[in-house]
């Protein structure tokens, strides 16, 4: 994310927070108290129910309802992790001594129809000349290299080109001119350093906003990073209406900066040339508790690790994420709505799809302890594939 400030600005921010130092415990507790009772009373009022699913024909198909099914033929998985270079050794479970396989073989049945079959090169042929630009955190990094992955196989002959960058990363099909980014933004608002402090401002997404006014696709995402905490947390104050807190409710703190991010691209996208999506908080499965309702045996692991097979049926019986009721209700009051591309329900199901221990990430040793386990993340190929089959269709359906 772009890191600066004007001259005056950061004089101004830097002799506050200097003077912060001596009152922080006063001033903070009792700011940060107000906000939070403001805004989580608000969310003691959010619809408690899961986002109405969109559909690509109302009359006909409800995508994202429906049931994981097992698939033999040889379309699955959409590619091999060896034949896709540019797979970040965490997502990378093959090569990194995952032993099962059967994870690979699982496609998404909706409930009333079947998803389009993936035509990558109709894909970069619908898109010749264009930009897609995937913003957000980790996951839509999954995400992004899934597609890369998918397009790749179907082109295999095409030439290429791939620059790594942060914030931006791009990869292009030079013989279609599509260029398929990524823009790392896990708050999606801007984060600014100032005196070496991290500063997470609400209100501000100009500095990010400025790089993707030139996608023709946009696909936004954001969610996890809200909960962090210690070393994993990614700044040092929140500003909000002209003041600085060290922490406040992290739901209240999601739906401003998603509020920020919507009006945003309500003031500054033409959604007549720009499509404008938005992927659904992906869930974790940490909690094996979640998925085995009412069993009496000692569960061996506390995490996703040995787990081989989706879950049956059309629901998850553990928690619905509250950060998803935030989200709903933020693009719902969007002047002009993004298209949820809602992958929560589905991907709830896919317990067995997480990279576990078999992550580039971790050591061998730190890999030969299942507490190490990473049931955040996605392996590739795998459930990604499936967001960017039902994306797919949402572009050309």
């Amino acid at each position: 994310m772009a890191l600066r400030c004007s001259q005056n600005s950061c004089g101004l921010l830097a002799l506050f927070l200097s003077l912060l130092v001596l009152v922080v415990s006063l001033q903070c507790q009792v700011a940060s108290s107000a906000v939070l009772l403001s805004m989580k009373h608000k969310h003691n009022h959010v619809n408690n129910q899961r986002p109405m699913v969109q559909k690509t024909n109302q009359s006909i198909c409800s995508l994202f309802e429906g049931a994981w099914v097992r698939d033999e033929t040889e379309g699955y998985p959409l590619y091999q992790s060896s034949s896709c270079p540019i797979i970040d050794p965490e997502f990378n479970c093959q090569m990194y001594g995952r032993p099962d396989s059967d994870y690979l073989k699982y496609r998404w049945k909706p409930v009333d129809c079947e998803l389009p079959r993936f035509n990558g090169v109709e894909f970069l042929l619908n898109m010749k000349g264009k930009t897609v630009m995937f913003v957000g955190d980790s996951l839509g990094r999954n995400q992004w290299q899934s597609l890369i992955c998918m397009l790749s196989a179907a082109a295999p002959q095409a030439q290429t080109h791939m620059v790594r960058g942060d914030p931006l990363s791009v990869f292009r099909f030079l013989d279609y001119g599509v260029s398929i980014s990524f823009y790392r933004a896990p708050y999606l608002v801007d984060v600014d350093v100032i005196q070496g402090k991290r500063i997470l401002r609400l209100e501000k997404v100009d500095e990010n906003g400025d790089a993707w006014r030139g996608a023709d696709v946009l696909s936004f995402n954001t969610g996890h990073w809200w909960s962090h905490q210690g070393s994993l947390q990614g700044w040092d104050y929140i500003e909000l209406g002209g003041k600085y807190y060290p922490d406040m409710d992290r739901l209240a703190a999601l739906e401003r900066g998603m509020k920020t991010w919507a009006n945003w691209v309500d003031n500054n996208i033409d959604k007549s040339k720009i499509r404008v999506f938005f992927q659904a908080i992906s869930p974790t499965h940490y909690n094996p508790n979640e998925w085995n309702v009412g069993q009496t045996t000692v569960m061996t692991t506390k995490n996703c690790y040995g787990e081989t097979a989706p879950i049956s049926g059309t629901t998850y019986p553990g928690a619905y994420p509250e950060q998803m009721r935030v989200v709903d209700m933020v693009i719902r009051e969007m002047k002009n709505p993004a298209y949820l591309l809602d992958i929560t329900m589905l991907s709830a199901l896919r317990k067995d799809g997480h990279p576990s221990i078999y992550s580039g990430e971790l050591s061998p040793q730190k890999r030969a302890n299942p507490n190490r386990a990473d049931c955040s993340h996605w392996c590739l190929p795998g459930l990604p594939d499936t967001w960017n089959e039902l994306f797919y269709t949402a572009l050309f359906y």
